[in-house]
């Protein structure tokens, strides 16, 4: 419509003009999410796509429009930036190579960026701090889970014509009494490895990580840490979801874990693989102080 040159009003009634249900378990807000995200990326993939709009569309409009039809693409940057923790820590060297004042002062310029950022959206938004940061992680996991595998599924179907679909297996509410039964119902979906495996590998390099530190020569806590920091920082965003993943019962299906510690070991095998003295160089023995075996 607006690339056609119509104009469109926002319209508040007093009362509400349309009421639904909102999904409040995992693995329903996931499929929601991936709704979501799989009409922006058909929508990108599409002759109508904000590149390629007629000058009827207003700058403003095209910016916006491509927001929303690129947004799921930068979960191939998230899922990155979450892995990269996990292989500082198992490389053995910090994130950034040289850390002098230089760095520490960009570091904490956009630190201090970041902080004002949510300040403003807190306070425009007006909603609270902890909704601000079920928010945050929540994106996290989002992006992690459903926004990539809405990318895969659409440049699967665009280069090679694949179609596929990520279904989940539906479980009854056994507690018909609890208005709130639903909330802790878990269904499988494959939507759930992705996130598994990403907390499953800084796990599996912060026990690496320790035990390196432990039996080296001369430990560096201040350097594993610093290390480890950012990789429970990531584990910090995920907690919600395992927190959904648990249920009423504390259970979870076994094949979520079966699949996730396949892929979890599968690329660490492969990064041992790939350098398997990945350990610091120990000055004495001018050797890796520690070997994967």
């Amino acid at each position: 419509m607006h690339n056609r040159g119509w104009r469109s009003i926002y319209c508040l009634t007093k009362q509400d003009a349309f009421r639904g249900s909102a999904p409040i378990n995992l693995t329903d807000r996931l499929h929601q999410v991936l709704r979501w995200a799989t009409g922006s990326v058909e929508i990108f993939f599409s002759r109508n796509n904000a590149f390629l709009a007629s000058k009827r569309l207003k700058w403003l409009q095209r910016l916006a429009y491509i927001n929303v039809g690129v947004y799921p693409f930068t979960s191939l940057f998230l899922i990155v930036y979450c892995l990269l923790p996990a292989l500082s820590l198992l490389y053995g060297n910090f994130i950034v190579k040289n850390v002098n004042a230089t760095f520490l002062i960009y570091l904490l310029l956009m630190t201090l960026c970041l902080i004002g950022l949510a300040v403003l959206e807190i306070r425009w938004s007006e909603v609270s701090l902890e909704d601000w940061w079920r928010n945050e992680q929540f994106w996290l996991i989002s992006g992690t889970s459903a926004h990539f595998a809405v990318v895969i599924q659409g440049l699967l179907k665009v280069l090679a014509g694949i179609e596929i679909s990520f279904t989940l297996t539906a479980k009854a509410v056994e507690d018909s009494d609890d208005i709130y039964a639903e909330l802790y119902l878990v269904k499988w979906t494959s939507l759930m490895i992705p996130p598994i495996v990403i907390a499953m590998i800084n796990v599996l390099a912060m026990v690496v990580a320790f035990s390196r530190t432990i039996y080296n020569i001369t430990p560096q806590w201040g350097k594993f840490v610093g290390g480890a920091f950012f990789s429970f920082w990531v584990l910090a965003h995920l907690y919600p979801f395992f927190k959904g993943l648990m249920g009423r019962e504390k259970k979870t299906p076994t094949i979520v874990f079966v699949w996730s510690g396949l892929v979890a070991i599968t690329l660490s095998l492969l990064w041992v693989a790939i350098n398997p003295n990945s350990g610091p160089t120990d000055a004495n023995t001018g050797g890796s102080s520690f070997k994967f075996l």
